[in-house]
Parts: structure tokens; C-alpha cells; sequence
């Protein structure tokens, strides 16, 4: 969502600009779109996870697997710090997918559906 949000103030600041292709006011606004979709999504995807919802796995991976797409190419950067986010980010999603498929957490996420039966 934050990213949206430059994308305007970029806009507004600076115009559009850029290949004509992609430098144009409903391009622009496509884009904001998308990204602030995207972001109330995983906005919905994050109070999901955090209230143990079983749903939110899914997508959370999804995010996880969008992020490694990204960022793993990255690592090879010749700039220092788009190298070192890369690393980190990659690191982190590789830590969420392994921490989503662990005993407890499959446990905790399924814990109303395995309420002992009464007698």
C-alpha cells in the first residue's frame, strides 16, 4: 500500500514519465490499483494469521513464494544494499514457509476441529 501511496506522490510531484507503453494516466492508475489491492489483501492475510485463522495459510504462502520470486534473483545485484535486502528478504520468507508447516502451528491452527468429543 505504501508503494501506491509513491506512486501517486511521484506523480503528483513529477508527472507521469517513462515509455509510453506504460506512461500513461490509466497505466498509472492500474498500477495503483493493484498495489493497494494487493495490499489490503495481505493486510487481511496478516489479522488472519495473527487470530490463528486456518485460511490465512494459503495465501500467506502464496506472499512467501512471490517474495522468493522476487528477491532471489536480487541476491546477484552489483549494488551492496539491493544485495543485502535481497538476502534478508529472502531469508525471512524462507523462515515464514518453514514456521507455517510446523506441528505447533498446524496444531494451534486446528485446534476448534479437534475439541474432544463428549462421551
Amino acid at each position: 500500500m505504501v508503494y501506491a501511496i509513491l506512486i501517486v506522490v511521484g506523480v503528483a510531484r513529477f508527472g507521469v514519465s517513462g515509455p509510453s507503453e506504460v506512461a500513461n494516466a490509466s497505466g498509472v492508475t492500474l498500477e495503483v490499483v493493484i498495489f493497494l489491492f494487493f495490499g489490503l489483501g495481505m493486510l487481511l492475510v496478516a489479522v488472519g494469521w495473527f487470530a490463528a485463522k486456518r485460511w490465512a495459510r494459503a495465501p500467506f504462502l502464496l506472499a512467501q513464494l512471490l517474495a522468493l520470486v522476487v528477491s532471489i534473483p536480487l541476491i546477484g545485484a552489483t549494488d551492496p544494499l539491493q544485495k543485502w535486502v535481497a538476502i534478508l528478504v529472502t531469508l525471512a520468507a524462507v523462515i515464514g514457509i518453514f514456521f507455517a508447516f510446523t506441528p505447533s502451528v498446524t496444531r494451534y491452527l486446528l485446534r476448534d476441529e479437534a475439541a474432544p468429543e463428549s462421551p
